[in-house]
């Protein structure tokens, strides 16, 4: 029997393979375990695929897309001035591991393919996954396996290590792409699912960005409009340039897990940047944070405490960072454990599920595909979260499964009358809140077409556009419609759109005003003339939250500070105005950037 398991990861694609008895080892692409999962579209319509697409992309990075599986949820990619679909993308990557793993069988295909995927990923990316491997010349049976499943069976691989039934085990993934966490539980004839979330908006990628502002705080001011060439190419060289300093960023990374400090080589006219674990640590602390705050959410989700788990079992490349051990360590009271590799832990797994494990969560598969190997079978139960847990997904745990104790309350006809009353006073304040409350909540999100133009404000001052961009900021705030202070007022006379302004938290001095324009062109032209006013050195980088992406400006001078912030494809814009005042000067250029990313950007 030959078994091929596969982990195409957001980064890199691992796979396994076990024939002719022998124990499961790593299928080595391209003399390494592990493959980029890049793609590379070439003028004649051949798709490259690893580090064959890597090197053709230094060329033309316009037809290089790096993390295609970071976009399964489009239908198509735009590679230079190709069309490629999706599911061909990832097809090329798994034609790759299947044709080198065929040529180590001496020409004889794999039996059976295992392909393991995010446990929250529903039907339609499963399909998505499914139609790749048929794409890709898999023949063979194909089973799905969700990548804690496959985690939780490593860690039992290892002497020592087993889980007795009844017991569980927290899976923390940190991927390039994404953030995954799990409580697996074993049972008499494998593992399932108790408990699963996870953060589509975190993992190393966002890592890699965050220390690319870092280190573009430190020399934008040499050369500001060649740094926004850098943000934004518009050449090919501008490109190529682009993807060097991306790589070295990311080398960086990876060195600073290993060694306290290294540094990131940079383009010319930019010198080198020195940067320091304890820097980088400081820029991905907070995302961290909210990791491992809901690794412990999840943990209760299934019913259980973490001194009651057998373990907590780091996989995934960017879990390697010393932070997410010691955070865990210290929010939980239990030492994370990280065995062999973690990017190759979910691969190797996968060969050690038994057949009820690797049929978990393998359901409802759409189309024609799922009839081609993958079984159906009944979707599990879902079941309501306690208290903080939102989202996510909880399995019904076995019966052998120590759980937090739950105390029952007695039935009685008076309890019955007061728990209907109750129900009653809670449908009236509902129903009382969906028509008095105000329809533009910072929560909801509105699309570019949407947010063309203002519309009508709230009591605060703002539109419902302008409240996504405000983010906690007018929930929370002191805000008024206008433009605040009379230093950052338009011209006498020019209306540029809706201005209101909120108080800045825990910053003395500072107002953060928000613009819905009526047009980008005005919106520009107010907030560089802000910049201009202020002088002094500048601070630009990206951003993103709540839906939304753009650049900030930061600029300095004596007297006052300001941070202005835009959005990339619609006419807002806020800006965070601070004047000195009773012996206090205003923040550094780069202090007011670290306010913005902490305190004041959306969806922070």
């Amino acid at each position: 029997m030959r078994i091929l398991s596969v982990d195409l990861g957001t980064s890199n694609t691992v796979a396994v393979l076990s024939a002719h008895g022998m124990p499961p080892r790593v299928v080595e692409v391209d003399g390494s375990a592990t493959m980029p999962s890049a793609v590379f579209a070439s003028e004649d319509g051949t798709l490259m695929v690893g580090r064959d697409a890597e090197r053709r992309a230094r060329l033309d990075p316009t037809r290089f897309e790096p993390n295609p599986k970071r976009r399964v949820d489009e239908q198509t990619l735009l590679l230079g001035q190709d069309i490629v679909p999706v599911n061909e993308a990832l097809a090329a990557v798994l034609r790759r591991v299947l044709d080198e793993t065929t040529r180590q069988l001496g020409g004889d295909p794999p039996d059976e393919v295992r392909l393991t995927h995010p446990a929250q990923w529903g039907p339609v990316r499963r399909n998505v996954l499914l139609s790749a491997a048929r794409l890709a010349g898999i023949r063979g049976t194909i089973h799905l396996v969700p990548e804690p499943v496959a985690a939780a069976a490593h860690f039992a691989s290892f002497p020592g290590r087993a889980l007795a039934p009844g017991q569980a085990l927290a899976v923390y993934d940190l991927g390039a792409g994404t953030f995954d966490v799990a409580v697996v539980g074993a049972t008499q004839n494998g593992f399932t699912v108790l408990a699963e979330d996870g953060l589509p908006d975190l993992g190393g990628l966002d890592v890699d960005q965050a220390l690319m502002v870092h280190v573009g705080r430190e020399v934008s001011h040499r050369d500001p409009q060649r740094w926004q060439r850098l943000l934004r190419p518009e050449s090919t060289a501008d490109r190529r340039t682009r993807r060097a300093l991306q790589e070295d960023v990311k080398a960086a990374k990876e060195a600073l897990s290993r060694h306290p400090q290294t540094e990131v080589p940079m383009p010319e006219p930019f010198t080198d940047v020195l940067v320091t674990r304890g820097e980088l640590e400081a820029l991905v602390r907070p995302a961290m944070l909210r990791s491992v705050e809901l690794l412990s959410r999840t943990v209760a989700a299934a019913g259980l405490s973490p001194d009651r788990l057998a373990g907590i079992y780091l996989v995934g490349g960017s879990s390697r960072l010393p932070l997410v051990g010691s955070m865990i360590a210290e929010k939980l009271g239990v030492v994370p454990a990280s065995l062999d590799q973690p990017e190759t832990a979910v691969a190797l797994g996968a060969h050690h599920v038994t057949g009820d494990g690797i049929s978990m969560r393998t359901q409802n598969v759409e189309g024609q595909v799922a009839a081609t190997g993958a079984p159906s079978y009944p979707p599990p139960q879902v079941a309501s979260m306690p208290g903080p847990y939102h989202g996510g997904y909880r399995h019904p745990a076995p019966s052998n499964f120590p759980s937090l104790p739950v105390t029952q309350p007695k039935k009685s006809r008076k309890g019955l009358v007061i728990g209907v009353a109750a129900a009653v006073v809670v449908l009236l304040v509902a129903g009382l809140t969906y028509l008095l409350w105000p329809s533009s909540s910072s929560a909801s999100t509105f699309t570019a077409q949407q947010c063309q133009q203002p519309g009508q404000v709230d009591g605060k001052g703002f539109t419902s556009c302008l409240r996504q961009l405000a983010g906690k900021i007018a929930d929370t705030g002191t805000c008024a419609a206008g433009a605040g202070s009379g230093d950052i007022a338009p011209p006498a006379g020019q209306n540029i759109g809706v201005l209101t302004t909120c108080s800045a938290p825990a910053l003395a001095g500072a107002q953060i005003t928000y613009v819905h324009g009526t047009s980008a062109a005005d919106v520009k032209a107010y907030t560089d003339r802000l910049l201009a006013s202020v002088g002094g050195d500048q601070v630009q980088a990206q951003w993103k939250g709540n839906g939304l992406t753009g650049n900030y400006s930061s600029a300095a001078g004596q007297t006052s500070a300001v941070l202005v912030f835009t959005v990339a494809d619609r006419p807002l814009a806020g800006v965070i105005y601070q004047k000195a005042g009773g012996g206090q000067a205003p923040l550094t250029a780069s202090k007011l950037a670290d306010y913005f990313e902490q305190t004041v950007q959306p969806g922070t």
